[in-house]
């Protein structure tokens, strides 16, 4: 196609060879109804099954649909993060393989797209999974992920989602991260909206996920929570926590000076004098490693040209770049 799509639908795919023909004759069939132009990239991720001998099947007969072919599996995040590199539409739609989603909802989010938002976010209201192992770990996830990153979503796990191009081009996906994609847009200044969307029960094969993701995606928000709030400044996170350190030194010492004042208690041998010295090299390493931290930030927006902000618009700027400062 010469010119660029309007809509790349994304689909990590990994042993799925029982749901992609229904799956590739549905999908074709919705997006050929919407009237614009597409295409389909599917980002097969080491699947040991028939999953890439159809793949390949389906790209040899229609040049819209692209394939991805991983050579061992690295996981659903590197699939889609696959998939949003190599995607060309203005508008980019993941979505999972199992047929749970349904792709007719896609014409509803190109719809509320329309009405200016940067990423429409898909809620499963109604989830067709087990409880115990699927829906509960979900929404205490979606609770956490809410409070720590403060975009309050329902279901952050829903793979359905449509984002504008912009909003996702400067995300780099690791470990599970995939799923705070729409933390990282609205910490860009994009414009977020959560609409329900239908969600079937599994027909074919079994599911990927176990309760080990969970504590993984758990990891993953410690890291998601200090990008996003202290990527540029990473100081301020580490300098904050030296404070507290020198403070509870500081304390730790006058404590135990009022005991050897007032009480005449051993001073040197005195435990808290200790928690002073320890509390004292904790901050000073702590503060160290801010520095270090700082410096290293530094070094890669520099070396990289890349501005610590993201521009939305320009008008009267032309396409140059920006003369270095200094």
């Amino acid at each position: 196609m010469s010119e660029r799509p309007h809509v790349s639908v994304v689909i990590p795919v990994f042993n799925e060879e029982e749901s992609l023909p229904r799956l590739h004759a549905v999908l074709t069939e919705e997006l050929e109804k919407l009237g614009r132009t597409w295409e389909i990239l599917f980002c097969d991720d080491g699947s040991s099954d028939r999953s890439l001998e159809l793949l390949r099947s389906y790209s040899a007969a229609d040049s819209r649909i692209k394939v991805i072919s991983f050579r061992r599996n690295f996981g659903q995040t590197a699939a889609m993060d696959a998939g949003f590199r190599h995607a060309a539409g203005e508008v980019v739609i993941p979505m999972d393989a199992d047929l749970q989603n349904d792709p007719a909802d896609i014409a509803m989010l190109l719809s509320e797209l329309d009405g200016g938002y940067d990423v429409i976010k898909g809620w499963r209201k109604d989830r067709k999974d087990t409880f115990v192992n699927r829906t509960l770990p979900s929404r205490i996830a979606n609770g956490l992920i809410s409070r720590v990153t403060g975009v309050r979503l329902h279901d952050y796990g829903c793979t359905l989602t449509a984002y504008r191009r912009e909003v996702l081009e400067p995300v780099r996906l690791y470990g599970e991260m995939h799923r705070f994609i729409p933390a990282y847009a609205v910490w860009a200044g994009g414009r977020i909206k959560e609409v329900v969307v239908r969600h079937h029960p599994r027909q074919f094969g079994k599911t990927k996920y176990n309760l080990t993701r969970t504590f993984r995606v758990l990891l993953d928000l410690l890291t998601v929570r200090f990008l996003l709030g202290y990527s540029t400044k990473p100081l301020y996170f580490f300098g904050k926590w030296g404070f507290a350190l020198v403070l509870m030194a500081f304390m730790s010492l006058v404590w135990s000076v009022f005991k050897r004042v007032v009480w005449q208690g051993p001073f040197y041998s005195d435990p808290f004098f200790y928690a002073t010295i320890v509390f004292s090299l904790a901050a000073l390493q702590i503060v160290l490693f801010g520095l270090l931290a700082e410096l290293n930030v530094r070094t890669y927006f520099e070396s990289r040209g890349v501005p610590p902000y993201v521009v939305k618009e320009k008008h009267n700027l032309g396409t140059e770049e920006p003369p270095c400062a200094g």
